[in-house]
């Protein structure tokens, strides 16, 4: 088999594909009808193997997939997709989830662009608990699990407004007895979400900040209009640029808001949120955001970022004494109570 699946062909005798929705290098994903369940649809994601992969490596691969497809159907949250099924046929790897309608994010990020509008913060921060709480259901798992490609054309808003976190396709599973991940799907990350430590393949050890760290990227997404510089360059040019800011582009961004979010995409993981636990008290219950012991929300943070109004203000109180403390000008304009006021000496 090669290529991607016709419309009407039937998988695994249930499953009849009606559309492609998507599709990359490592695979693809289907709209398709459950024969046995009557008007169920649902999404199907093919994952192609290795072809250049010995045999050993490929039954490696369809065990690991196996294993953890099957905590992947465990998994129950209103903000998920539900994994229904998976198999494996004719050489490739299937994932069998609920099919999300709606706008994903991206388009209505660009629909706001196209409007030169920007995406109210009330909404942001609707949507931010929404993703919130999917992350801490999956970082609870035993083992956590991890998405590690949130961004988001990843994230669908369905008709009724309830956000879905979708497409498992990098999800890894936290081994806790040696802190090594595994790989459920393999697949690219989009550079502009991805952390530093999660660019240039499995080599970097990833834990819940790298999750942090996507959710961060595409809140900045949501807030700006455009993704943030992704890390690698961000890295490179740390002494040479300025600090990322969110207020400079959206003035209608909350301080708060702004630092909470860049505190999620600081470039190494000490330095972020410790847990997503941790975001979400920053991003929408105003907790202090804490950055290697020092607090950096507190007043000099705050009387640094309004520096400029704060000067007009003093100088406009300067002025205002200026003009109090001037005899020349308190005297003309002013009389003795009880006296009549002065007559100008200009003729009618």
């Amino acid at each position: 088999m090669s290529g991607t699946l016709n419309s009407g062909t039937i998988l695994w005798s249930r499953y009849r594909i009606l559309d492609l929705v998507g599709q990359g290098g490592m695979g693809a994903i289907y709209q398709a009808e459950d024969l046995r369940l009557e008007g169920r649809l649902c999404a199907i994601k093919e994952v192609f193997l290795d072809p250049g992969a010995s045999k050993e490596q490929q039954e490696q691969i369809k065990t690991a997939f196996h294993r953890e497809a099957s905590i992947l159907a465990r998994l129950d949250h209103p903000n998920l997709p539900k994994v229904s099924d998976f198999f494996f046929f004719n050489g490739r790897e299937y994932l069998v989830m609920d099919f999300v309608p709606g706008q994903d994010l991206r388009e209505i990020i660009e629909n706001a662009k196209h409007k030169k509008t920007f995406i109210p913060q009330d909404q942001l921060r609707t949507w931010a608990e929404q993703l919130i709480s999917a992350l801490e259901y999956l970082h609870q798992q035993d083992p956590p699990v991890l998405h590690r490609d949130i961004k988001p054309s990843n994230i669908k808003v369905t008709p009724n407004g309830t956000i879905k976190l979708v497409d498992f396709g990098l999800v890894k599973l936290l081994l806790p007895d040696d802190n090594r991940t595994v790989t459920v799907l393999q697949g690219r990350v989009t550079i502009q979400y991805a952390p530093l430590e999660q660019i240039g393949g499995d080599t970097g050890h990833t834990d819940s900040r790298s999750d942090i760290y996507s959710l961060g990227a595409t809140l900045y997404h949501i807030l700006t209009n455009e993704p943030p510089p992704d890390a690698k360059t961000r890295y490179i040019q740390a002494k040479t640029q300025p600090p990322l800011s969110i207020c400079n582009i959206n003035p209608d961004v909350s301080l708060q808001t702004e630092q909470a979010v860049l505190h999620a995409l600081s470039l190494h993981p000490e330095d972020r949120p410790a847990n997503i636990r941790q975001f979400r008290q920053e991003l929408l219950s105003g907790a202090p955001i804490v950055v290697n012991g020092q607090r950096v929300n507190g007043w000099r943070s705050v009387f640094w970022r309004n520096r400029v109004m704060l000067a007009l203000i003093a100088a406009l109180l300067i002025l205002a004494i200026i003009l109090t403390l001037t005899p020349g000008v308190s005297e003309s304009n002013s009389f003795e109570p009880g006296q009549p006021p002065p007559i100008s000496n200009v003729n009618p």
